[in-house]
């Protein structure tokens, strides 16, 4: 990293800052590419995250949908259906989603040897 003066160094933590208010945690980039690869139901969002109770995924796809992630949608009529889709703005985070997994497998190979980043989970 370069050095940055204190008021380049304010301009550069905002929105990095801000960044993370949207995506932070460890759910939230789950869902996104959760619902992105089909499952649009909340059960079956829930079903497709190992351990993330009902009340969490809940109230991380209330923020998703707050931060215009995701879309929200009901169906009234018997049984009423409510579905969760990407929106196109999602796909502005693609890059970040990439670069942190590429680094993850990196780091993953860095300490626990190079042949962790080819096992899943």
């Amino acid at each position: 990293m370069e050095f940055l003066t204190p008021g380049h160094c304010i301009s550069s933590i905002r929105p990095l800052r801000d960044a993370l208010d949207v995506i932070n945690g460890k759910w939230k980039l789950q869902i996104l590419v959760v619902i992105t690869t089909g499952h649009q139901r909340f059960r079956e969002i829930e079903r497709s995250i190992p351990s993330i109770s009902s009340k969490v995924l809940a109230k991380e796809l209330k923020d998703l949908e707050a931060h215009k992630l995701i879309k929200r949608t009901v169906q009234e009529g018997p049984p009423v259906l409510v579905t969760y889709e990407v929106l196109p703005y999602a796909d502005s985070l693609d890059p970040v989603i990439f670069a942190l997994r590429d680094w993850g497998l990196k780091h993953r190979a860095m300490i626990m040897g190079p042949d962790a980043g080819a096992s899943p989970a």
